[in-house]
């Protein structure tokens, strides 16, 4: 089992109905691709400490539960997730990070 947990920092506030919209069709394009066990995704909940963040501060936070090794590397070349990307990209430009891990629990 693993698991990719990504995190996404939009450059600027997006209106949460947008968010939404970029957090379901990530969640429809993993989901379809049949690689993905559960897809998880939720907002970012901001506190005040939110204003002294050392790098970013987060958006929202989006996990996979894969088989395996080779379902996590195929996400990478997953069709379509190129599209996604540049899309919304040029819509609300974004960083990510991410960490590729075997279950926390």
């Amino acid at each position: 089992m693993m698991h990719h947990t990504m995190i996404v920092a939009f450059d600027d506030p997006i209106p949460a109905s947008e968010l939404d919209q970029y957090l379901t069709e990530f969640e429809d394009l993993m989901t379809g691709s049949g690689l993905v066990e559960s897809v998880a995704t939720r907002h970012h909940v901001r506190v005040p400490g939110d204003d002294h963040a050392p790098v970013a501060v987060a958006s929202a936070i989006l996990n996979l539960r894969l088989t395996d090794l080779d379902a996590l590397n195929a996400i990478f070349t997953l069709p379509g997730a190129a599209d996604l990307i540049k899309r919304w990209q040029s819509r609300h430009p974004y960083k990510a990070v991410w960490a590729n891990h075997e279950p926390l629990t």
